[in-house]
């Protein structure tokens, strides 16, 4: 089970937090996320990695009211437009891009992802995968406290719903 929290922040400030605990710096990643539309608590996005030239097919189960417990699938697949093309033929309809600029950061059982947001800012998920959520939670915060984030700096939030709540030419 993949578990995480989503943490509203200033990208520099936490990054320097994240590196002051001895994380180390794994990889950035320039990701372009397009979503289908699919009921709710289901996510199925492709993600175009542009600078490590990486496609990713990925569907989602949402366990949780926050958001915060994923059941995960990923594959990598050849080719973006490809891809895109058999989901349309399928039948899936184009929902939301959600375009970000993310720097992994690894600690022991933790991963930091800290992303910069098109049009919605800066953000920190703190993620742990683990069969036990319980521990799993306790840990992330236990990390998050460590770095200064509170329970008010929590976003449950998805990101494709906070662009929907945009206005439309934002």
């Amino acid at each position: 089970m993949e578990v995480e929290i989503k943490f509203r922040v200033n990208l520099e400030e936490v990054r320097k937090k994240i590196e002051a605990l001895g994380a180390k710096f794994v990889r950035e990643e320039i990701q372009e996320d397009l979503y289908f539309a699919l009921p709710s608590k289901q996510l199925l996005r492709i993600r175009k990695i542009v600078n490590l030239n990486e496609v990713i097919l990925g569907y989602k189960q949402i366990k949780d009211e926050r958001n915060e417990e994923f059941d995960e699938i990923e594959v990598k697949v050849e080719d973006f437009e490809k891809m895109r093309i058999i989901l349309r033929r399928l039948g899936f309809k184009e929902d939301v891009w959600v375009k970000k600029h993310r720097y992994v950061y690894k600690f022991g059982n933790v991963t930091f992802e800290l992303n910069r947001v098109e049009k919605l800012g800066d953000f920190l998920d703190i993620e742990v995968i683990a069969d036990n959520v319980q521990e799993a939670k306790k840990r992330i915060w236990e990390v998050a406290n460590m770095l200064g984030l509170r329970e008010e700096d929590v976003e449950p939030r998805l990101y494709q719903e906070m662009l929907k709540e945009l206005p439309k030419y934002a």
